[in-house]
This record gives structure tokens, sequence and C-alpha cells, in this order.
């Protein structure tokens, strides 16, 4: 594994890369509130099957960088996107495959929706992960209150409360997520360092302001958010993963994946939680390497 920056677009961005950089690439694309730690062991799968792997840090996680003071520290979907999309320009990949869980596996959903000839497949937990006609109507209240921590970051009392205990309430989500992984002390700490990034509290304060309509997007993206607002299709061949034992995903995520997804390669359901490259590394990496032989 090589560790290294590379300036794509509004970002320096850090990226751990594996295998063999003539093989297939794949990008793979961590969540909130984890980091590039959860691929550790699928990207060596990955790299010893003879992939191109490059696992980035978000904006807001690890070594990630914004370029300019200026940039507003936006979290909202369309930004990931276009994170994502200039980090495989920048890198100068052939039509990756995209995987990706959580806010990773939205940027997947959102760049394989509006970009499509730029990557080869998906693999998406949960399924349809872009964010389309808002968040007005409540879920359910056995549902709403898995929200906790979407409203108390909507006070500047989350804010402050992010701030001073952002490691504390990522394992809290950790736990709630995925009851049935049982990670140790180490595991944790090794992907707690990345919230010490300094545009950690603003990145994930707009992301959970923006998508209930509490705070403004970046201008430079607009037009991108209304593209996505309107829940394109996503054509690219896709597997979708679906964790059983995910105590979250029922917020954002449908059964229906068909609906979405107009070339479904497959739909594997794995019995584990929130996190499940960290969780089950061998069966997600077996999806990805499933899909780079449908496309061979």
């Amino acid at each position: 594994m090589v560790t290294s920056m590379v300036v794509a677009g509004v970002l320096d961005v850090a990226i751990d890369r594996y295998g063999d950089p003539s093989g297939r690439p794949v990008v793979l694309l961590h969540g909130f509130p984890y980091d590039t730690h959860s691929y550790d062991d699928v990207a060596r799968l990955l790299a010893d099957a003879g992939h191109d792997v490059v696992v980035p840090s978000l904006r807001g996680f690890g070594a990630t960088r914004f370029l300019d003071d200026a940039t507003p520290r936006s979290g909202e979907q369309a930004a990931l996107a276009h994170d994502l999309r200039e980090l495989i320009g920048a890198l100068g990949l052939d039509r990756p495959i995209v995987a990706g869980y959580d806010w990773g596996g939205r940027a997947a959903c959102a760049v394989a929706a509006l970009w499509p000839d730029e990557v080869a497949g998906l693999v998406s937990v949960s399924g349809y992960l872009v964010q389309a006609g808002g968040l007005a109507t409540p879920a359910p209240p056995h549902l709403e209150k898995r929200y906790w921590y979407q409203y108390y970051f909507h006070s500047e009392r989350g804010r402050a409360g992010l701030a001073a205990y952002r490691a504390e309430i990522a394992q809290t989500l950790w736990t709630d997520w995925s009851p049935t992984w049982r990670f140790g002390d180490s595991e944790f700490a090794a992907t707690a360092a990345s919230f010490d990034n300094p545009d950690f509290v603003d990145v994930v304060v707009h992301s959970y302001r923006h998508r209930h309509g509490l705070a403004a997007g970046d201008p430079a993206y607009a037009a991108t958010q209304e593209r996505l607002a309107a829940g394109p299709p996503i054509t690219v061949p896709t597997v979708v993963l679906d964790p059983t034992e995910d105590t979250v995903a029922a917020l954002y995520g449908t059964p229906d994946h068909a609906r979405h997804f107009t070339r479904l390669v497959d739909v594997r359901e794995l019995d584990c939680g929130h996190n499940p490259p960290q969780e089950l590394p061998g069966r997600f990496a077996d999806a990805v390497r499933a899909l780079g032989e449908s496309l061979a």
C-alpha cells in the first residue's frame, strides 16, 4: 500500500493505493463516521486479485484538505459527487468500478447516475443512495428516532457537541448501527484519528443541515444538486449489498432496487451492520470481484 496526496478539484486528497496500476481500477469510498480503514482488508484482497485499488479520504476526513480557505465546507451530495469525479480524472483512471456505503455510497451512486460513461460499474450498500426530492416527509416514529444525531447537528449545541465529542459520538453510532459487530478499541482508535481533520465538524454539520433544507448549498454545485434531486436512474452494471443487521439503512435505502438500477447484476444480503467492508471484508471483496468478472 502506498499513501499519497493528489490535487483533485477543490481538494488535496489523501489516498491509499494498492495493487497493480495496470489492473482494472476500483475506487472504494467510506462513509460517516468512518474512514479508509474500513477497506484495509478489502483493498488487499482486491489487489491480490489484480485490481488497481484507490481508497480516498473524503472531504473533512483524514489528511484530505481544501486547497482554498474560501471554499465552502459543504457536505452536500453534489459536492461529494464532484470530489469523486475530479479524483477519477486527476488519477487518470479508466472507467473504474466505484463502490461505497453511506456517504461514500452516495458519492458513487451520484457519479454513476450523472456521468455513467466515466465508470464501468457500481457496488452500492443499501441500494440507491441519491437523496431525491428532499426529506420533508417524516418517517414512521420507530425509524425517525434513529435520526437523533442529525437533529442534534441541526443545533449549535450539536455543533459544539460534535467538536468536543467527535470520537464519542462516532463510537456510539458504530455500536448502534452495527449491533452484531464486536470491534476492538484499537480498531476504533485507528479510525478516530481521521476525525481530527480541521474541516470535519463544518463538513458534517453542513451535510445534515443541507439535506433537511436548513443550510444553503455551495453555488458551485447547484446545477448538479438539481439533477440529483430529480432522482436520475443508474444505468451502469450494479451490485447491491443489503446488510440485514444495519439499524439505520432503512432511513435511506430501498428494497425496490430494480426501480432505480436499469442494469442490476445482483442483490446480495450480508449478515452485518452499517459498515460491511470492515465487518465482512471477504464478502464485500467478492461482490466487487464478481462485478468485475461480469464486465470482462
